[in-house]
């Protein structure tokens, strides 16, 4: 009776739940558990943000419940919107005094890429979990230095890959992973849109740090390492150009990549800003193949396999990401796919061979 006791004590279950049988106290750490709710200030109040934080209204571990932006207008409007309290608003100068405020979690930091270091980096050491939006970092060098500090500051790391917890996208994964694909041996990714306001961030290299690879690309390069289930061993790039003016020097505008997989797989990738009708993975293997159009968009997702139709229903997926993102961080749960900062860094380790594959015309190493 002492052990379980323990157990019990150890777990942080009450009083009353030690007095229950062995069974139904197992059941109440389960549902301890599952009321935690993880409190989440969003970093950044631009379209994504918004996005965000209309899918956590449906979330059922997550709550948005502060805001950090340079706007006041956009805090005074988030506050009225989403009932968020005077003391859980920052902006960039004064964030760092989330250190002293007990009713927030994490901060999702969806600010321009050349930010992600600096904002996750003055979150952590502010002693708060950091979800931080893809791509990580503007590059590997700058990814390393975000999970060493996170690692320093007992905190989690999670990257905003909303597709690692996708239905259709999962199942695919799974069957893979279970070989009924055969030996998968090609992958092709095609990742782009037409973009707009020539002005907009994501078009000015000291924001964004490069072009479409930046933003597009990355679902691409991702999709072939979840897909495959391997991490490629080198890459090949080559760029075009057709407008030069919106498209500024360091500013890609369509780049297209291969990659090559220890098993001797090779996948084929287009990134762009200038072509729409652009979201599909197709992954072929020597028993079938998997085919999603659109892949990557904001749903729903279509997927088919050689056996059919893939059928799930379609959640908002910033809502399942913020839920299971919640899950890992509260009790300490292991997706099928990563979401780590390591995760995120193996990405930016391809994109710089990527941009150094564009720079020279080589084949670069990754190993």
């Amino acid at each position: 009776m002492n052990s379980r006791r323990d157990f019990l004590q150890k777990a942080g279950i009450s009083t009353l739940a030690i007095s229950l049988p062995f069974s139904e106290a197992l059941s109440a750490i389960h549902l301890e558990r599952e009321d935690k709710v993880l409190r989440v200030a969003i970093m950044g109040l631009g379209s994504y943000g918004t996005r965000v934080a209309e899918a956590m209204k449906d979330c059922k571990r997550a709550k948005l419940v502060g805001v950090i932006s340079g706007t006041p207008s956009k805090i005074e409007a988030w506050q009225q919107k989403y009932g968020i309290p005077a003391k859980n608003c920052y902006n960039y100068e004064n964030y760092h005094l989330i250190k002293d405020n007990p009713d927030i979690d994490a901060v999702y930091v969806i600010t321009p890429n050349s930010l992600h270091k600096p904002h996750s980096i003055g979150v952590a050491k502010a002693g708060k979990h950091v979800i931080c939006e893809k791509p990580m970092a503007l590059n590997a060098e700058e990814g390393r230095e975000m999970i060493a500090a996170c690692k320093a500051a007992g905190v989690h790391l999670l990257v905003g890959y909303r597709m690692h917890f996708e239905a259709k996208t999962l199942e695919v994964v799974k069957m893979q992973r279970a070989g009924e694909f055969g030996k998968t041996l090609f992958f092709q990714g095609l990742s782009g849109f037409m973009i707009g306001d020539p002005t907009q961030w994501r078009l000015n290299r000291d924001l964004a740090g490069g072009g479409s690879m930046m933003d597009i690309g990355v679902y691409s390069i991702n999709g072939a390492r979840y897909m495959l289930g391997e991490e490629p061993i080198w890459v090949t790039a080559q760029e075009v150009k057709t407008d030069p003016v919106k498209f500024k020097q360091g500013v890609d505008e369509t780049i297209t990549f291969q990659m090559g997989f220890p098993s001797g797989a090779v996948a084929s990738c287009l990134s762009t800003y200038s072509m729409n009708n652009l979201d599909k993975f197709f992954l072929n293997g020597t028993k079938g193949f998997a085919e999603m159009q659109p892949s990557t968009g904001y749903g729903p997702i279509q997927a088919k396999t050689n056996k059919g139709p893939i059928e799930a229903d379609h959640v908002t997926h910033q809502t399942t990401q913020m839920d299971e993102m919640a899950a890992i961080i509260l009790d300490g749960k292991k997706p099928i796919i990563p979401v780590d900062g390591e995760e995120g860094l193996k990405d930016l380790v391809i994109v710089d061979a990527i941009y150094e594959a564009v720079r020279t015309g080589a084949r670069i190493s990754l190993i």
